[in-house]
């Protein structure tokens, strides 16, 4: 498995000696997912977070009447974790899933703290990443509370181009808040109002 991708998304935060590059990716422990295989399970303890190298990763919850709530896609390029679980070393609420055949390369919370100790720069990176994380997802928490279906459809659409075609529409429905027959008739009344004569 390449580990381009990965080296080049942290060089966009910190440049790494082929020694310090060298030591992290002997940290990392490779793994493919087919497609609908869980890669951890709601209320199991997380130990480690997952890069997509290739493929696609989703992180979600379901309620008490079974419901699926999607908080994150990873598509190849991002990271996924279930944070919560992985700092505090509790029993998590996320499922992670693939979407589709995947490659991940999977980084232990062990790994990652000694990696800190061994070279102190990579703390910088992962803090920048988490960081963005936390940005985002109160972000997304306004425009849940602030905007309305069809402006969460078209936010979405905006931050997430490259998941449009990929996605089903079963998975954008329950990442936006909304039944898969509410968001096809929205789709619907929006076509519509794009055809007709200004």
């Amino acid at each position: 498995m390449s580990f381009q991708l990965i080296l080049q998304s942290i060089s966009r935060y910190i440049q790494l000696t082929d020694a310090e590059a060298r030591y992290f990716t002997d940290s990392l422990e490779e793994k493919k997912l087919r497609k609908k295989q869980v890669l951890v399970h709601e209320n199991e303890i997380s130990r480690f977070s997952a890069f997509v190298n290739t493929g696609c990763l989703r992180s979600y919850s379901v309620d008490r009447d079974g419901f699926e709530h999607i908080l994150q896609f990873a598509p190849a390029g991002w990271w996924v974790a279930d944070i919560y679980s992985l700092i505090t070393a509790q029993p998590g609420k996320l499922t992670i899933d693939a979407l589709e055949d995947s490659e991940i390369l999977l980084l232990p919370r062990s790994k990652q703290e000694q990696l800190f100790i061994e070279h102190p720069k990579f703390e910088r990176f992962f803090r920048i990443i988490t960081e963005n994380s936390i940005a985002a997802n109160n972000h997304r928490l306004l425009d849940y509370m602030g905007l309305n279906a069809q402006e969460r459809y078209e936010l979405f659409c905006k931050r997430y181009p490259m998941l449009m075609q990929s996605l089903p529409q079963k998975q954008i429905a329950s990442y936006i808040g909304v039944t898969p027959e509410f968001l096809s008739k929205m789709k619907s009344g929006m076509l519509k109002s794009l055809s007709k004569p200004a």
